[in-house]
């Protein structure tokens, strides 16, 4: 049984009808690791819908997060904003309302893509309208009840004066450097590090935050959370999810949501991704190199405990031809291999929208690495596939649509992350290199068999080995020699499909000159 369907019927003893709750902040790109959450999230709703269940997906935005540090992407200047929610603080690039929205519309864009339509909640609405209000007053009127339950479980002590509010200095706007002079309700008499004085009433929404270890437990009664993942950061012993669910049911009198934990994925070579490192791949990146299909299958088909280890590389390459067998074999036309499990379920929960009544046209994406280097524009490169018979001459709009935009996938790939072992460039003209007699001599052997022999793959790759049998020339020399006449360099991609995929009296014209 798939983990998703595990959790859902693990809910459903507990009753039909469940709120799942997810929340980013966000302060950066938010990148393939965080949407691991999102997307656990949605097929444990999913599973839930399929089983007759009524669950709400909710996103919480906590865009009233306050900016950290100076992160590697921002501008000096932005160093005057650190302490300041991010809802307030000005889009990096003047296009949005805020900090905050420059980094969330696009995120809840890529979410779109990817079939996720939540219930979007943003912090900085829920506490400016007032729906906090009545945490914040529990929370301070029980200061030392949850001071000792943080300090025993957290084992770190927390200041002599400390206040579980975060009051926002109406002065500089920041909520990270006021300090509690008095609290008497309704208000908190604070002194800023900026210099200012002043008293906030907690009955006025946004004066203020709750730390987030009470947020947190707080936001679970306000919404009646009943499902929310998170990521083992949180899950540690003295972790905030472990004071979270003390406080939660002896502060705000409420069972703690069940969870999944979830483990990070990792980036080849450079480890857990971070935006605020730099180190990490955002989900519009990862969407425009590959089909949001393709992503969810990365999440959906691994355990949630289990890590993953993300190669934008090579291994994506591997990582869709997987996603297209799990295709061939949800719709019969490969058989199932041995060990693999949950394949129907796997691919079913990895489409956006709604599963195809039959298997999408299906184009390898090494194929297509090929094939836009060759030719750039689209109706140069449906004409290859005409005419080496990789696509029907009576392909319909669909599945058209679906090989044109995986062709901007492969693009967009070969710009920024393939190996550059992967790329090459055919040379209009003939390279400037001087050919060894028996290069000469294995090229003219060449020429005369390629011109009958049937213009495909494997006859071509067959009559190159056999051709470098006979005149007693190693299959590399033939290889790189081949290459050398048509890109220029001693590599290249694999040779028959390759040569195959060019037009036949370009390659002839292109051979009889080297040897001229």
């Amino acid at each position: 049984m798939h983990w998703a369907d595990v959790i859902a019927n693990n809910l459903i003893k507990k009753g039909n009808k469940h709120v799942l709750a997810t929340g980013i902040t966000p302060s950066g790109p938010i990148h393939v690791g965080n949407m691991r959450e999102v997307i656990t999230t949605d097929a444990i709703y999913k599973a839930l819908i399929e089983k007759g269940a009524e669950p709400e997906f909710i996103y919480i935005a906590d865009d009233y997060d306050h900016l950290r540090k100076l992160y590697p992407f921002l501008p000096d200047f932005f160093k005057k904003y650190i302490g300041i929610p991010i809802c307030e603080i000005p889009c990096i690039c003047g296009k949005h309302e805020s900090y905050a929205d420059h980094y969330l519309i696009s995120f809840l864009d890529s979410l779109k893509k990817l079939g996720i339509t939540p219930k979007v909640i943003r912090a900085s609405e829920i506490y400016k309208n007032g729906n906090y209000n009545h945490s914040i007053q529990i929370a301070l009127e029980n200061v030392e009840k949850i001071k000792d339950i943080i300090e025993n479980i957290s084992k770190r002590k927390l200041p002599k004066n400390w206040i579980p509010f975060n009051v926002k200095c109406i002065n500089c706007g920041k909520i990270t450097e006021t300090k509690p002079i008095l609290y008497e309700f309704p208000n908190i008499e604070y002194k800023c590090n900026c210099g200012y004085e002043g008293s906030a009433d907690i009955r006025e929404g946004g004066s203020g935050k709750l730390p987030w270890r009470i947020d947190w437990p707080a936001r679970w009664k306000m919404l009646g959370v009943t499902f929310e993942p998170f990521g083992k950061d949180l899950g540690t012993v003295g972790g905030a999810r472990q004071t979270g669910e003390k406080i939660v049911k002896e502060i705000f009198n409420y069972s703690p949501p069940d969870y999944t934990v979830y483990e990070f994925i990792l980036l080849k070579g450079k480890g857990a991704m971070h935006s605020s490192k730099g180190t990490a791949l955002s989900s519009e990146e990862m969407l425009a190199m590959t089909p949001p299909e393709v992503l969810r299958f990365l999440i959906v088909k691994n355990q949630p405990n289990k890590h993953i280890v993300f190669d934008p590389g090579f291994g994506l390459l591997n990582l869709v031809d997987e996603y297209d067998q799990f295709e061939r074999i949800f719709f019969g036309k490969e058989d199932i291999i041995k060990g693999m499990k949950d394949i129907e379920k796997i691919y079913e929960l990895s489409q956006p929208y709604k599963i195809p009544n039959k298997i999408p046209f299906q184009i390898p994406y090494r194929h297509l690495v090929t094939i836009v280097q060759i030719s750039k524009e689209w109706k140069d490169i449906k004409k290859i596939l005409l005419r080496t018979k990789q696509i029907p001459e009576n392909i319909g709009k669909f599945e058209e649509k679906n090989i044109k935009q995986r062709t901007k996938h492969v693009e967009y790939w070969l710009k920024f992350f393939a190996p550059n072992k992967l790329k090459f460039e055919i040379k209009n003209k003939l390279p400037n290199l001087k050919l060894l007699e028996k290069q000469k001599k294995i090229i003219n052997a060449l020429i005369d068999k390629l011109n009958s022999i049937e213009w495909d793959p494997n006859a071509i790759h067959k009559e190159i080995y056999a051709i470098s049998e006979i005149e007693n020339v190693s299959i590399k020399t033939t290889f790189t020699t081949l290459y050398q006449i048509l890109l220029g360099q001693n590599e290249g991609p694999r040779a028959g499909y390759f040569i195959s995929n060019l037009d036949r009296d370009f390659v002839m014209n292109r051979l009889k000159e080297a040897v001229k």
